[in-house]
């Protein structure tokens, strides 16, 4: 009777140690691939958010500043005449294409996940936008050389490409702020932007250096023009006289 009773009791025994060490290992398997789903997410977030970061830093930061510097400072030089506009306007369609695709990918990322939003840079980010899609298609409305509201135009579109740069720049740093890359890449783009704001001043320095020489030296061209016409005048008049 005692062996009837160990039997079952044994092989009971083993079903036990088998169920439970079954479901302890179904458990760690389901916790295991969590964890790989889970780090594979933040992966993939992290890759997006670095994608982002690259297309605007190369579109607004980089392509989008250096046409405005092209165009600002190769024009006065009739030799660049019209290259330095071809140049900008390369620059510029590349700079828009390329900002425009990082922010999507930002607008994306807003969506997807909701926890990583970050209002300011979004709002900043929709600023820029609009106004580099106002300036682009403001293109298309630019007046010729001698129109009456060329001046006009002119100044506008100074003042949004200003006002683009100015957005880049802010939404850049404060978007690597938020991403917190390695200290290398933090520094060197702010480096880049610091030496793109060191050659504008220097180059600055320069067009209204060559600009108001320019300027006396036609003023004195057209004086001495004068001065020669009113003796020619002179002249005539004294041998009339004669």
């Amino acid at each position: 009777m005692e062996k009837k009773l160990t039997t079952p009791l044994f092989f009971s025994v083993l079903v036990t140690l088998f169920i439970a060490s079954n479901a302890h290992h179904n458990a760690s398997y389901g916790q295991t691939a969590s964890a790989d789903t889970t780090a594979a997410s933040i992966d993939s977030l992290q890759r997006r958010r670095n994608v982002h970061g690259v297309l605007n830093a190369v579109g607004w930061g980089i392509l989008m500043p250096l046409g405005a510097m092209i165009a600002r400072y190769l024009k006065l030089f009739k030799s660049a005449n019209p290259a330095w506009f071809y140049i900008h306007v390369v620059c510029q369609c590349s700079a828009y294409v390329i900002g425009v695709a990082g922010w999507a990918t930002g607008v994306k990322l807003g969506i997807d996940n909701p926890v990583t939003f970050n209002e300011s840079h979004r709002n900043v980010g929709m600023s820029l936008f609009s106004l580099a899609t106002l300036q682009m298609f403001s293109l298309g409305l630019r007046p010729g050389p001698d129109h009456k509201y060329r001046l006009h135009w002119t100044i506008y579109h100074r003042l949004v490409a200003y006002a683009i740069i100015g957005l880049s720049v802010f939404n850049i740093l404060s978007g690597l702020g938020l991403l917190e890359p390695d200290g290398r890449l933090w520094s060197g783009m702010f480096y880049l932007l610091a030496a793109y704001g060191v050659m504008s001043i220097i180059l600055e320095i320069i067009t209204w250096s060559i600009y108001i020489h320019r300027k006396r030296k036609n003023r004195k061209k057209n004086s001495d023009q004068n001065i020669n016409r009113v003796n020619g005048a002179n002249t005539r008049t004294q041998e009339d006289f004669v």
